[in-house]
């Protein structure tokens, strides 16, 4: 049967997502059911991407008993707040990053899926991505040697976008693209916690981070460098540097087609979109849905390309490199 998608939220990401399924056989996935706080706004959705069923309300998705996973599209602040909702009502739950503003709303949520025995996964899309497997089977071959050095940029000019820059909008440059850097990081050294961080940036007015760099100590004198800025365009590359070679993950690197592997390329090209996209490359989320698919179907409650406890670390680094900078959310007060 095929794994019935619930989609909450209306935006620009949901769409890239619905696009990017259509990209699968329909015989796998099915976009069952679309959920708006807008009606209207469900409607139109539903219209433009084929979906049988519109919802004026998160509630109302939540009771929908045909629903096999609910994919959580809304804004990084409403994602705590929803996310338990839905794993109230006993939904499994795909939640776009970051996974919530702070790693005690992450663990709330990790906390409240394992109660309720059911998946929840944070999409971070990287970790689905063919390069991403090739870089992994690369390392687990030891193809660079010894890993010294991991060095992943992320730089996008996006000070005009009101979700960016607006701290109730949970904002900056961290959790919308850092994030991205970070992940790479521990999925290169295989979800080890950082034995220290230094993190050093500068503030929009607003009070959200703009721009910031980021060195992470780790055992056996390893290291990393992440720089991420929504004010200037980067590189957007990630670079793994070993005894033995280096593998470099061409930009985009958060959701790559490309990669050098000791001085030879290889590509992994994409399915083609149906409709025009919001984001780069975005019919590769067709992969993070396999990925959910593959686990529901194993019964697994978490998924091995991003297990839950990588994604509390993850937030937990965060937290740290926000307490550097000096970036408090309301969310932290609470």
């Amino acid at each position: 049967m095929a794994t019935r998608w619930g989609l909450c939220g209306a935006g620009k990401i949901s769409h890239d997502f619905s696009v990017a399924v259509k990209t699968l056989p329909p015989e796998d996935h099915q976009i069952a059911a679309i959920a708006s706080r807008s009606t209207e706004r469900a409607k139109y959705f539903a219209k433009k991407h084929d979906i049988p069923k519109t919802y004026g309300s998160y509630e109302d998705l939540a009771r929908d008993s045909d629903i096999d996973i609910v994919y959580l599209g809304v804004l990084h602040t409403e994602h705590w707040h929803v996310g338990l909702l839905f794993l109230k009502a006993g939904k499994n739950v795909l939640c776009e990053k970051p996974f919530a503003m702070n790693s005690r709303q992450v663990k709330d949520l990790v906390e409240e899926a394992k109660k309720n025995n059911v998946f929840l996964m944070e999409a971070i899309w990287s970790r689905c991505f063919p390069v991403h497997a090739e870089v992994r089977r690369q390392l687990a071959e030891e193809a660079v040697g010894e890993v010294k050095l991991v060095k992943a940029y992320f730089g996008s000019p996006q000070l005009h976008v009101p979700r960016s820059v607006e701290k109730e909008l949970g904002g900056g440059a961290l959790l919308d693209i850092g994030v991205y850097c970070l992940q790479f990081v521990l999925m290169v050294f295989n979800g080890e916690r950082p034995a220290s961080i230094q993190a050093t940036g500068v503030l929009l007015d607003s009070g959200v981070d703009e721009s910031v760099v980021v060195v992470m100590k780790f055992t056996r004198k390893r290291m990393a460098l992440c720089v991420f800025s929504i004010a200037a365009r980067l590189p957007n590359d990630a670079v793994i540097s070993g005894t033995k070679g280096s593998i470099s993950v061409l930009g985009p690197m958060h959701c790559p087609t490309k990669l050098v592997v000791n001085g030879k390329e290889t590509e992994h090209p994409l399915p083609e979109p149906c409709l025009p996209l919001n984001f780069t490359n975005s019919t590769g989320l067709c992969y993070e849905a396999e990925e959910v698919r593959r686990c529901l179907l194993k019964g697994l409650k978490e998924s091995p390309r991003m297990p839950l406890s990588e994604s509390v670390l993850l937030t937990e680094i965060m937290d740290e490199i926000r307490k550097q900078v000096g970036v408090v959310f309301s969310q932290d007060r609470q």
